[in-house]
């Protein structure tokens, strides 16, 4: 299976993390909405995951093994 460039998985993450705060509130700008959708989407396709938290994890997982000595 190919994996994303860690730089590519940690601009999804950050980005994903920053729509999430921004949508935390009690009224959401429906871009922001399908801003977030389309970038869960994009994690899950680029993990290889179908859900949104299993590609969280992933994605940190596969950061956190970039940074591990081998």
């Amino acid at each position: 299976m190919l994996k994303a460039h860690p730089a590519v998985l940690r601009k999804l993450l950050d980005t994903y993390e920053s729509l999430c705060a921004q949508t935390a509130g009690p009224v959401v700008d429906l871009s922001v909405q399908r801003q977030l959708q389309d970038t869960a989407y994009t994690l899950c396709v680029t993990t290889g995951t179908r859900g949104v938290e299993e590609a969280l994890t992933a994605a940190r997982s596969e950061l956190e093994g970039q940074l591990s000595p081998a």
